[in-house]
Formats: structure tokens, C-alpha cells, sequence
């Protein structure tokens, strides 16, 4: 364990140090090699290796540059966060892709992104940047990326929005009250769900815990955290495992037995695997994930596996949470493109919310 640490702590001192030499004079023989340390060292964390090479790559790949500084800029766990900065970039960006192809692979991701986090800025404004709100503008940005780019990470805000009783007015076929934007909000949210997405996963299973918007079922919602914990990318893992240590750690006995007798049935359905680098510039070694407790001391871990072997930080179970998140657009946005939704029943018989999938949203 001790060589292991001086490693480490070298392994992160050598990484500082290349860091701050890079941003006194910064060559790269391509832009291909300033997108590649840019991505690698942004994937890892590594804000002050990645600026100077996004900045390099924005004369020959601007938008792909302009995007990932936008992020690095909105990160509230970062040490550049700069809202105004990110709030820009990604108007700016919004703005030129106006008129792209949803089909275009390469731009209609950013363009929905960009969009999406323009609409979560508009929606409060911001007035130390300037930004006054305008929730009409947020409305639209939010449908655009939503329902024209078909992007999940927006459909998915979009459902926290509809929940809590705003955003645009859309009607979805086959309910009497066609203008209830809660039933709105849980379709797209059973729909994410079944489609495998783990932050709406998170977010209902959190809902069915405590039986908010839906039917409480305590094992329905062990089961769907269990699949969204494993459908999870590193980027989204934290407040997915704060829920699932919430609902792990105060179901009772007969729960987790029921809930375990179906987790390879509920992994099949709607497990999804997430996105895994190919991990060649050794950043993702660097921060292993620690062993969380219940108040109790139990390990939280998967249902129906060996416990972890345990390490150095614990995190103890606190007081109940609700799924949230500091960056202002969702990290994993390599994930640019929902999977098609399986054909499957719905998640439970005895939860009718996760098989509410009426024939699709229309906006009006």
C-alpha cells in the first residue's frame, strides 16, 4: 500500500509539473495530438493539461474546442469554473448550429448539448454574468435539443422540468388530460428508463423510493438503481451511488431478497454498457472509487455479488437525498445518441408508471 501511494503521489506530481510547463509554451505537431491529450487529459480530470490543448485545436476544430472548454468552464467541482465563460460559449455555439443536420454525427451532438445547457442557464439567469432569465427562450432550447436533436440528456431534463409543473406545452396521445406536464414528465422518464438511460434510471428509481409522482415500490426502485449504479459512466457515478446507498441501505431484509431474485431479469432488460476508454494515457488508474457504508456499517455493494474488499475512504450513508448534479450540462456526453428502446414489458406488474410509454410527444 505504501509503494502503491508514492507512486500514485509521484504519478500526480509528474502530471502537475508536465502541466504547468505545457501552459508556458504549448506545440502540438497536429491538431489530431491536441485533440487527443485535450480528450484524455479532460476525460481524466485534468482541466489544466486540456485548456491549453483546446485551445490549440480551435483555429482547425473550433466547435469540438469552443464545446469542451464550455465544459470545463461549467464544472462546479472545477478549478476554472466560470459560468459566464461556459454561458457564452455555449450560446455561441447553439447559435452557428441552428441549422444543422440532426443527422450530422459529428455536429448535431454538440449543437444538442449546447442547447440543452443554454436552456438550464436561461432558465434562472445568472445575474453576476449578465444572463437575465427567460424561461420562453429555455422552453424552446430544451424542446429543440429534446424533441429535434432526439438527445436523451435533454429529454431527460426536460422530464425534471415537466415534474415540477413547468416547461413547454407539449400533448402526449392517450391521456385525458393532455396538458398535465406530470404525466408528461413520467413518460419521458419511463421511456429513458426502459431505453436504458442511468441518470433517468437514478432519478425514477429515487421517485418510486418514495413514492413522489409514482407508485411507491421499494423493490422496484432497489432493482432500477442496481441497473443504473451498473449502467453508469464514470462521469455519472456519484450521485447515481448516492441514491443507491439511500435505497440499499434502508430497505429492509425482505426487500433486498425480492429485489435480488430478479436482478439478472432486470439487467437484461435495461442494462446498457456504458462508455469505456481505452484508458492508454493512464489518468484513469488514478482515482480509485471508495467502499461506501450504511449508518450501520454494512458495505454497500451490488446486489448478488462478493463484497469489496474495502478501502482506505468510506463514506458513510447520511440522510435521505434526491438525484443532483454540479455540472451544468451532464458529463458522459459521449453517450451522443439514445439506444433504441427494447422490446420488452413493462420494468414491473406492479409498477404501471415504468410501463406508461404512450405513442410519443408532439409539440405544438
Amino acid at each position: 500500500m505504501r509503494t502503491f501511494r508514492l507512486a500514485l503521489a509521484g504519478s500526480i506530481a509528474s502530471l502537475l509539473m508536465l502541466g504547468s510547463a505545457m501552459a508556458e509554451d504549448v506545440v502540438f505537431r497536429t491538431p489530431d495530438d491536441a485533440m487527443k491529450q485535450g480528450i484524455s487529459a479532460f476525460n481524466g480530470g485534468y482541466y489544466e493539461l486540456a485548456l491549453p490543448a483546446f485551445e490549440a485545436l480551435e483555429p482547425s476544430k473550433p466547435q469540438i474546442a469552443r464545446f469542451y472548454m464550455a465544459r470545463i468552464y461549467g464544472d462546479n467541482e472545477g478549478a476554472y469554473t466560470d459560468h459566464g465563460k461556459a454561458f457564452s460559449l455555449y450560446k455561441s455555439l447553439a447559435d452557428e448550429l441552428q441549422d444543422v443536420d440532426p443527422d450530422d454525427d459529428s455536429l448535431a451532438p454538440i449543437a444538442a448539448k449546447s442547447l440543452t445547457a443554454v436552456s438550464m442557464y436561461l432558465r434562472n439567469g445568472m445575474a453576476g454574468a449578465g444572463v437575465k432569465p427567460d424561461v420562453e427562450q429555455a422552453n424552446r432550447a430544451l424542446q429543440r435539443a429534446a424533441l429535434t436533436f432526439n438527445d436523451e440528456d435533454a429529454q431527460f431534463e426536460l422530464a425534471k422540468v415537466f415534474l415540477r409543473g413547468e416547461g413547454p406545452d407539449i400533448s402526449v396521445a392517450g391521456f385525458e388530460d393532455p396538458s398535465s406536464k406530470i404525466a408528461n414528465g413520467r413518460h419521458w422518464l419511463s421511456r429513458l428508463s426502459q431505453a436504458g438511460h442511468p441518470g433517468a434510471q437514478a432519478f425514477l428509481a429515487d421517485l418510486m423510493w418514495r413514492g413522489k409522482f409514482v407508485e411507491k415500490n421499494p423493490t422496484a426502485a432497489l432493482n432500477l438503481i442496481d441497473v443504473a449504479v451498473a449502467n453508469a459512466p464514470p462521469s455519472e457515478r456519484v450521485w447515481i451511488e448516492d441514491i443507491y446507498q439511500n435505497i440499499f441501505c434502508n430497505a429492509g431484509e425482505g426487500v433486498r431478497q425480492q429485489a435480488t431474485g430478479r436482478v439478472a431479469e432486470w439487467h437484461n432488460l435495461y442494462g446498457r454498457r456504458p462508455a469505456v476508454r481505452d484508458g492508454k494515457d493512464g489518468l484513469d488508474d488514478l482515482s480509485p472509487e471508495p467502499v461506501r457504508t450504511c449508518a450501520n456499517g454494512e458495505l454497500v455493494r451490488p446486489m448478488g455479488v462478493a463484497m469489496p474488499i474495502p478501502a482506505p475512504q468510506v463514506i458513510s450513508s447520511g440522510p435521505s437525498v434526491s438525484p443532483q448534479r454540479n455540472a451544468v450540462i451532464p458529463a458522459g456526453a459521449t453517450t451522443l445518441r439514445p439506444a433504441a428502446a427494447q422490446s420488452a414489458p413493462a420494468l414491473s406488474s406492479s409498477s404501471p408508471m415504468l410501463g406508461l410509454t404512450p405513442g410519443g410527444a408532439t409539440a405544438r
